[in-house]
C-alpha cells in the first residue's frame, strides 16, 4: 500500500514497538538540545550560550547514536555499545561540571544560573537513563543513575554549598535519573516480550503444519505399509513359484497386481481426505485462532443448505487460505467473515483492516496460495477477487454458482454443524 503511512502499515507489531521504542528515546536527545541547548544563548550570551549550545549538541548526538546501537544490541544485531556508553557517561559528567563552573564563576545573574542549572538537571537525568539501555541488569541500571546522584552531591557539597542542598540536588538527579532508566528497563523488556510472542505464534504455526503432516505420513504408512508387506511376500513367492516351473506363480502376480491397485486407491482416498476442507470447521478454526491471535473475527451471514461437497471444500480452503493470510502477512485488528447467496451464487468474503499484503500483494493477484485457489475454483465455475476495499482495508471475495435445485438459506449461526446436515 502506497502513501505517507504505508512504511509504517508494512511494519510488523514487533517492528512497530521497536520504532516506537527507538523514536521514544531519540526524542529524549531531542527534547535535551531544544529544552536546554537553544534556551542557553540567549542568557549565557552569544560566545558562552554558542559554546553551551555545541557542548550540549554534541551530548545529544552522542545518546541519539546510544540509544541507536544500544537497541540493536538488544535484538541481537551488534556487540554490546560499551565504549558509546563509558564515552558518554564521561561526557555527561563532564557537562554537569561544566554547569556547575558556569553558575559558580560564570557572569552573574539570576537568569544565568537558572540556564546552567537547567543544563546541569537535563544532563544528568538524560545521560544515565539513555545508559540504561545498553545495560542488561537492572540492578546496575539503577546503579548508574544512583552513581551520578551520588557524584551530584560531593561535587555539590564540595563547591560549597550546604549538605541539605546538596541533598536535595542529589535527590532531584536520582528520582530523574531513575525515572528514565525505569523507562528504558521497561522499553526493552516489552519489545523483547513482543519479539518473543511473535517468535511464539510463529513456532505454534509451524508445530501446527508439522503435526498435521505427521498425521498424514501416519495415514499414509497406515495404509500402505500391510499392503507392501504383503505385496513383498507374494513378489517372492512368485519368483520361487516361476523358478520352479510352477503354474502358481502366475495367481500369485494376478494378486499382487490386484493389491497393487488396491493401494493406489486407498492412497488416492488419503490424499483426497487430506486435501478436502470441511466449510464448517474451517469457519469455526479461522475464528478461534485469528481471536487467539488478538484479531476481533466475525461470522456472519446466511449459507445455503444442501452445497455440494466440492463447493464445501473449495469454501473452506478459501477460508483457511484467507485466514492464514491475516495472521502471516497482514497487521490486522478485526477480520469479518461474511457467508450467503447471490442469484444462484454462494458468495464468501473475508475483510480486514490489515495493509494489503495480507491477502497476497497490492492487488490481490500474486502469491502462490491465491493462484491456487483460482485454479481450485476455476475447477467448478467459481471465481476469486481480492485487493483494497478502502483505506487502510482488504477484501477477498469467492463466488461459486449453486446447482438450480439448491434450497433456501439457513443462518449462518448452524455452519459449524454445517457438515452434519450436507451430503
Amino acid at each position: 500500500m502506497r502513501g505517507p503511512g504505508g512504511w509504517w502499515r508494512r511494519k510488523s507489531t514487533p517492528e512497530k514497538v521497536e520504532t516506537y521504542t527507538r523514536w521514544s528515546f531519540y526524542f529524549f536527545a531531542v527534547m535535551e538540545f531544544f529544552s536546554v541547548g537553544l534556551t542557553s544563548a540567549a542568557p549565557l550570551g552569544a560566545r558562552l550560550g554558542g559554546a553551551v549550545m555545541l557542548v550540549v549538541a554534541v551530548h545529544a548526538t552522542l545518546c541519539f547514536v546510544t540509544v541507536s546501537r544500544a537497541v540493536d544490541w538488544t535484538r541481537g544485531r551488534r556487540p554490546q555499545p560499551i565504549g558509546l556508553m563509558w564515552t558518554l557517561g564521561a561526557v555527561t559528567a563532564a557537562v554537569a561540571f561544566a554547569a556547575i563552573g558556569i553558575a559558580e564563576i560564570g557572569p552573574d545573574g539570576e537568569s544565568v544560573d537558572t540556564a546552567a542549572g537547567g543544563v546541569f538537571g537535563v544532563i544528568l537525568i538524560f545521560g544515565p537513563g539513555i545508559i540504561a539501555l545498553g545495560v542488561r541488569d537492572r540492578r546496575r541500571a539503577f546503579g548508574i543513575a544512583g552513581g551520578f546522584a551520588a557524584g551530584t552531591w560531593v561535587v555539590a557539597f564540595a563547591l560549597g554549598a550546604s549538605a541539605l542542598t546538596a541533598l536535595l540536588t542529589a535527590l532531584i538527579v536520582l528520582i530523574g535519573g531513575v525515572f528514565v532508566a525505569f523507562t528504558a528497563v521497561f522499553s526493552v523488556w516489552l519489545l523483547n516480550a513482543v519479539y518473543e510472542l511473535d517468535e511464539a505464534r510463529e513456532t505454534r504455526t509451524r508445530l501446527a503444519v508439522a503435526e498435521e503432516r505427521l498425521r498424514f505420513g501416519r495415514d499414509l504408512h497406515d495404509v500402505m505399509g500391510r499392503n507392501l508387506a504383503v505385496i513383498a511376500l507374494k513378489s517372492e513367492l512368485a519368483v520361487q513359484l516361476a523358478q520352479r516351473g510352477r503354474s502358481e506363480a502366475v495367481a500369485q502376480m494376478v494378486e499382487v497386481q490386484r493389491l497393487a491397485h488396491e493401494s493406489q486407491r486407498e492412497v488416492r482416498e488419503v490424499v483426497r481426505g487430506y486435501r478436502e476442507a470441511d466449510l464448517g470447521s474451517e469457519l469455526a478454526g479461522a475464528q478461534g485462532v485469528l481471536t487467539a491471535a488478538g484479531i476481533d473475527c466475525t461470522v456472519s451471514g446466511r449459507t445455503p443448505v444442501g452445497l455440494p461437497a466440492g463447493v464445501q471444500s473449495a469454501l473452506g480452503w478459501v477460508v483457511r487460505e484467507a485466514a492464514t493470510n491475516v495472521l502471516r502477512h497482514g497487521d490486522a485488528r478485526w477480520c469479518a467473515v461474511r457467508l450467503g447467496g447471490l442469484e444462484g451464487r454462494v458468495v464468501l468474503s473475508v475483510e480486514n483492516d490489515g495493509v494489503a499484503e495480507a491477502a497476497g500483494g497490492p492487488s490481490g493477484s500474486s502469491g502462490s496460495g491465491l493462484a491456487g485457489l483460482r485454479e481450485r475454483l476455476a475447477e467448478i465455475d467459481g471465481t476469486l477477487e481480492a485487493g483494497p476495499a478502502g483505506k487502510g482495508l482488504f477484501r477477498l471475495t469467492a463466488e461459486i454458482p449453486l446447482p438450480s435445485e439448491s434450497v433456501p438459506s439457513v443462518p449462518v449461526a448452524a455452519v459449524p454443524a454445517v457438515s452434519e446436515v450436507m451430503p
